[in-house]
């Protein structure tokens, strides 16, 4: 598998999109609610879709939940500038509420933008505003963009791919934040070392410019820069802190064993203040740095405050997809709690072996390729989705998997394992489909070779969303589950809500429908 994996229009379809019937007089203040009516909604990416005529430039999708309706983004469409092959708009997704009126607004972004004739994949960020009318209705989309205003000190280079991943929120004091990262970013002579820029504020927005080896007024950022450590490939956050991962981190002679580095959201000169790193060398952690781990190339984080359990600030999981356990990179997962001070204290290690967990560990796993983490707010539980992208079964070369658990308890006690159809009895049944088992324990889709399952996943209120962008067109569609605890397991099903192309106001063209959604 490859790790590659201003005002606006609406574009039409066939019928009209996105405005509700009846506009609501006031947003909801509900959350991923991009129209105010107090029912969430979904954006999904199609980052490989032609565009306009252009491929891959790059679409993403809104269905607005309640029978409220669909709609389409291009680039034209958020007057972003014409789509251009290969922009793969909607390769990230985040929503938060940028501007602090109730409504849900979504930052995009498209790492492989071109700026300028110099700056090939140097990527842009688009934030599209809700409003009571609809997304983009209401005020006016905004462009970041290197050596734009507020980046414009920042020189757009050559395969920077600003925009490869977004996280978005409020902090605890209630101030809106957007991180996005740019993990070709070249800092000095460390190529693709990786950088990010925090964005803070909703009516005046600052931003603050951060990679490793910094020393500045917030403090200096734990580590040094070092050529392909790709800081920023992944990120998570909570009203507390936030984390960024470093796959291509290496340690000693371990090459690309991978790190975290945690901050806070306090801000001296527009920068965050950095707390301290985790790499599988770090005091008190297991595992030890072995090259091509990739600790840290997926992160998911809940708000732990006022659990019971824990009694800290942040629950923390780190995938290692490319950790070596009986097989060759079966993959790994690690939870961490942080505590008030910033310090952490590894909870629970997850892999296929561990004692009561579904399916076994296999060469080519991927465990940890993928996580996504929900915590109700004010509720102890949480749950926790790990994509096994590369797993085999029944015959089916990488079909995957999802395996759920909850985050403060047992994870063999709590382990539901999700995956794509059932292969084909013997005999089929006499409806000529193929057997199924009950259906908490499937993704309803034809089982297949290269599926991929899991390599798409996002968490919210409304559920467990897996989309399966890859193997036959006719099988592209995001699967929403619900949270349950009813058997003591993260996720049940059957899926509560199923999104596919070409059905309830959904274009029917795609390439990777749900590669990302949120």
């Amino acid at each position: 598998m490859s790790a590659a994996v201003l005002a606006f229009t609406l574009s039409a379809g066939p019928e009209p999109l996105g405005v509700p019937a009846a506009a609501a007089t006031a947003c909801a203040g509900v959350d991923s609610d991009f129209n105010g009516d107090g029912i969430t909604d979904t954006a999904i990416a199609d980052p490989e879709a032609t565009a306009n005529g252009v491929a891959k430039a790059g679409v993403v999708h809104i269905a607005y939940g309640g029978a409220a309706g669909t709609l389409t983004l291009t680039q034209e469409a958020a007057q972003a500038g014409p789509s251009e092959a290969g922009d793969r708009f909607g390769h990230a997704l985040a929503v938060y509420d940028a501007n602090l009126d109730g409504c849900a607004d979504l930052a995009i972004g498209s790492p492989y933008e071109d700026v300028g004739t110099t700056g090939v994949d140097s990527g842009r960020v688009v934030v599209v505003y809700g409003s009571t009318a609809g997304l983009g209705a209401g005020k006016a989309t905004v462009e970041y963009v290197q050596q734009t205003a507020p980046l414009a000190p920042l020189a757009a280079e050559a395969h920077d791919w600003f925009g490869y991943a977004l996280e978005a929120g409020k902090t605890r004091a209630g101030v809106p934040f957007l991180i996005a990262s740019m993990p070709g970013e070249d800092v000095g002579t460390g190529i693709d070392a990786g950088g990010l820029v925090y964005f803070s504020g909703s009516t005046t927005v600052t931003a603050g410019v951060i990679n490793q080896d910094q020393s500045t007024a917030a403090g200096a950022v734990p580590d040094a820069v070092e050529s392909y450590d790709r800081f920023g490939e992944s990120i998570t956050a909570t009203p507390d802190y936030f984390a960024v991962g470093s796959p291509g981190e290496g340690t000693g002679s371990a090459e690309q064993a991978g790190a975290v580095t945690l901050f806070n959201h306090a801000l001296t000169s527009n920068i965050p203040k950095p707390l301290n790193a985790i790499t599988q060398d770090s005091p008190n952690v297991t595992g030890g740095c072995e090259t091509g781990d990739g600790f840290g190339t997926a992160l998911a984080a809940v708000d732990s405050t006022g659990s019971i359990a824990l009694g800290n600030k942040m629950l923390l999981a780190v995938g290692t997809p490319g950790e070596d356990l009986t097989n060759v990179d079966g993959g790994s997962v690690q939870l961490f709690s942080i505590d008030s001070a910033g310090a952490y204290t590894e909870t629970a290690w997850i892999d296929q072996d561990g004692a009561n967990i579904d399916d076994k560990v296999e060469a080519g796993d991927y465990f940890g390729q993928r996580l996504a983490a929900y915590r109700p707010k004010g509720v102890s539980p949480a749950y926790l989705a790990i994509g096994v992208p590369g797993q085999d079964s029944d015959g089916f070369a990488d079909r995957g998997a999802v395996h759920t658990f909850m985050m403060f308890e047992p994870t063999g006690a709590t382990d539901r394992l999700l995956k794509p159809g059932m292969p084909l009895e013997p005999e089929e049944t006499g409806s000529g489909y193929p057997s199924l088992p009950p259906p908490d324990s499937i993704i309803p889709a034809v089982a297949g070779d290269r599926l991929y399952a899991g390599l798409s996943l996002s968490a919210n209120a409304q559920g467990l969303h897996i989309g399966l962008p890859y193997g036959p067109p006719d099988g592209s569609a995001v699967y929403v589950f619900d949270w349950n605890l009813r058997d003591g397991t993260a996720a049940a099903g059957p899926p509560r809500r199923t999104f596919k192309p070409g059905l309830n106001g959904l274009p029917a063209e795609h390439n990777a429908f749900g590669a990302v959604t949120r």
